[in-house]
Order: C-alpha cells, then sequence, then structure tokens
C-alpha cells in the first residue's frame, strides 16, 4: 500500500490476530504501550480491536511490514481526530524486537505522517511518549515531532510514577522537512 525505505504499511489481515496478540503480551513491548491497553491481552481483545478497525470510524490502523521479507513488524494509526479543528493522535508499535532501534519505528512513523498530511486536511499531528522511551522519543525527532509539553507522573511503571512527553508536528513543518530532502 505506502511504502518507505525499510517498511511497507498496509491493511490489517485476519491472519494478523494471533501475532499481534501474541507481540503486545511481549514484557519490553507492554512496558511502551499505553496503560489502558489490558492485560494479558487476549485474542478476544485483538479480535475486537480488527473487527472495529475503519476509515469511516474517522481512524486509520496500518499493519507494519518489512518491505524486504513482508513479515509483520507491528502497527501504527491516527486516532482521536478532531476534523473540525484538523488535528489528530497517532501511534506506533514495532513488536519485532529484533528490528527495534533499527530505524523501521522511524521509517513507518514518516510513512503514515506523510500519508496523513497528503490525503487528510489535518494540520496538526499529535503524540503522547512516556519519558523513559528515549527511542521512541529520539525517533519522533528524526521525523520532526516537537516537544510541546509534559504531563507529569502520568504513568505509573516499573514501581513508580513517570512523565509523559506530549509532541506534535504541524503541516508546514512537514512540506519543510520534505523540501530538504
Amino acid at each position: 500500500m505506502y511504502c518507505g525505505e525499510k517498511v511497507r504499511l498496509r491493511a490489517y489481515k485476519k491472519e494478523d490476530i494471533p501475532l499481534v496478540q501474541e507481540l503486545i503480551n511481549s514484557a519490553e513491548i507492554r512496558y511502551n504501550l499505553a496503560a489502558t491497553i489490558p492485560f494479558p491481552y487476549t485474542l478476544e481483545d485483538e479480535e475486537k480491536f480488527f473487527a472495529g478497525i475503519s476509515a469511516l470510524h474517522d481512524t486509520y490502523a496500518f499493519a507494519i511490514e518489512d518491505l524486504e521479507t513482508g513479515l509483520y513488524l507491528g502497527g501504527c494509526g491516527l486516532n482521536e481526530v478532531d476534523w473540525k479543528n484538523g488535528h489528530g493522535t497517532v501511534g506506533i508499535f514495532i513488536g519485532q524486537e529484533a528490528y527495534l532501534g533499527r530505524g523501521y519505528g522511524t521509517d513507518a512513523m514518516r510513512v503514515l505522517v506523510d500519508f496523513l498530511f497528503n490525503e487528510t486536511n489535518l494540520n496538526k499531528l499529535r503524540l503522547g511518549v512516556f519519558s523513559f522511551n528515549e527511542r521512541a522519543i529520539k525517533s519522533y525527532c528524526k521525523c520532526g515531532f516537537s516537544r510541546e509539553g509534559t504531563l507529569r507522573q502520568e504513568v505509573f511503571r516499573g514501581g513508580k510514577y513517570h512523565d509523559e512527553i506530549r509532541m506534535g508536528l504541524l503541516r508546514s513543518e512537514w512540506l519543510a522537512i520534505k523540501e530538504t530532502k
């Protein structure tokens, strides 16, 4: 569907469901994901998510696969859209641990951002990332996102409270990044 240098964003397939459920239950992956995802994440949870995927409901959800091998790596998408004011929240996860820290997530986010700014009327994309997830923060900065604020002690992980960093990217900033390439 939509290709970057390393990844392809495509529609989710029913065959992805068992692997998604397995990857989300990985300890490292769960640690960095939103606190609202149930634990343990069951096959039924993923089936409900899959059944609810629809661009007709103002959300976009893409499976991320390795461009060379076709291996399912994770997912990304858009939710919490405010069409009137032109902004939405993006999210991503790479669940294949061998692919973490190797640029696959950055490439996937760039493809997602480009799709959203070219195919929707959104002016701003935003996201939240836990302060301890330094790898993700660096990746988002590489994609052009800027820190906009901090929600102090927003999440409880590993026996203590951590901040959530809020980041944003404007359409004009994305277009300027693309012009320099």
